[in-house]
């Protein structure tokens, strides 16, 4: 007795049945990707908004610790009138920021961007200067075969090579 396996459904049921399928593995992708999302916002707090939506927190944090505070150096009669000024210093700052950040909320994200790969380099050479110097000066010859090797430690007076 022979196995044979039947032929494919070519049906339309059979095709239904597949976009079916399709459609709930792409749900279940969904739910899962749903819940994992959750789980992080729960456990390390809200995403951040975009660049610019940070800035415009970061501007009414600084404006509002600003006008709240009480200057010990311009005394009991100055301090309201300084007051005054300030809360007046930060709302023009406030209105002068907000348009700019209106009409150009992408270049916020673009300047965050550009601003953390210059931290992953800066980074980058840090760890690798830090590296030569607990590895010791005979590691220095490997790193740059075209050198030649000093013969001396790596010491805190050394210059830091950034090539």
């Amino acid at each position: 007795m022979s196995e044979e396996r039947p032929a494919p459904d070519t049906s339309d049921e059979a095709g239904e049945e597949r976009a079916t399928d399709a459609d709930a593995w792409a749900t279940a992708c969904a739910e899962d990707l749903a819940a994992e999302k959750a789980r992080r916002r729960a456990e390390h707090g809200p995403t951040p908004g975009s660049a610019a939506e940070e800035l415009r927190k970061f501007v009414d944090t600084v404006a509002d610790k600003l006008s709240g505070l009480q200057s010990p150096l311009l005394g009991a009669v100055a301090g309201p009138a300084a007051q005054q000024v300030v809360r007046q210093v930060v709302q023009q700052a406030k209105a002068a920021v907000e348009p700019v950040i209106e009409r150009n909320p992408e270049v916020f994200d673009h300047l965050a961007a550009a601003g953390t790969e210059l931290l992953a380099a800066y980074r980058s050479a840090v760890q690798a200067q830090e590296r030569r110097w607990t590895t010791g000066a005979a590691d220095l010859k490997d790193d740059w075969p075209d050198r030649p090797d000093r013969g001396e430690g790596t010491g805190p007076g050394e210059r830091i090579d950034l090539d």
